[in-house]
């Protein structure tokens, strides 16, 4: 028999936070189209529309800053598997909008939403 894998603790954490996220981002208008978006590229937390505009959203937590904290994390290999799953994703669809992409930082408190916080180049 084959038992029901269970999440770790890290795995259980990034998932609440990326539902912390969803949440805060939603109740700023933004209407989420899919979570845990995966491709062999990489993988985009959280994709939503904010208007007209496509949003991918890496969502990062940390629990103190002594590594530089959520944001210090979101390393140059980081963002290029993000930017290759965007791509992936927006071949699937006939027509491209808009895009941008948002990093939802949660070190402690409020999160912290930074618009635009890097580009596709």
């Amino acid at each position: 028999m084959i038992g029901i894998a269970h999440p770790t603790p890290a795995q259980a954490a990034g998932g609440e936070a990326e539902e912390r996220a969803a949440q805060f981002l939603a109740r700023r208008g933004l209407a989420i189209v899919m979570r845990n978006y995966r491709t062999k590229a990489g993988e985009i937390d959280l994709i939503a529309r904010d208007g007209g505009t496509l949003v991918f959203v890496e969502v990062r937590m940390r629990a103190g800053d002594r590594f530089g904290g959520a944001l210090a994390s979101i390393t140059p290999r980081k963002r290029r598997r993000i930017v290759a799953a965007a791509r992936q994703f927006l071949m699937r669809i006939p027509r491209v909008p808009p895009c941008r992409f948002d990093v939802v930082a949660i070190d402690s408190g409020e999160p912290e939403w930074i618009r635009g916080a890097f580009d596709a180049s």
